[in-house]
């Protein structure tokens, strides 16, 4: 449980700062190297290397190696339990506001008799 929660810190320490979540979004659309995202923003190439090393230490992300390439690829599990986390917080908040809606639609047939 505490790896979990280590885990999760990580994680959304990690998507906190505004490049990181755009290196997450271009890697949505598929892998890319450091060269590749670093065209992308107006800082140095170091500068992302040392994001992406933030991102892949959190596991949202890896890297593989194709010959000279090390493309980065969004790790889809991590996603899911970030995603999974949040669902828990989403369906516990709409069931409240169901349950509210039953509530207020039973006084208002009420006041309409």
């Amino acid at each position: 449980m505490v790896d979990e929660e280590q885990a999760l810190d990580r994680a959304f320490t990690a998507l906190g700062d505004p490049v990181r979540r755009a290196i997450v979004a271009r890697l949505s659309r598929g892998e890319a190297t450091v060269n590749e995202l670093a065209d992308l923003f107006p800082i140095t190439k170091q500068a992302v290397s040392r994001h992406i090393g933030v991102l892949e230490d959190a596991g949202l992300i890896t890297r593989s190696r194709d010959g000279q390439r090390r493309p980065c690829h969004l790790d889809p599990s991590a996603l899911e339990a970030l995603t999974s986390w949040i669902d828990g917080y989403r369906l516990a908040a709409e069931s409240r506001f169901r349950k509210l809606d039953a509530v207020l639609e039973t006084l208002k047939e009420e006041e309409e008799r």
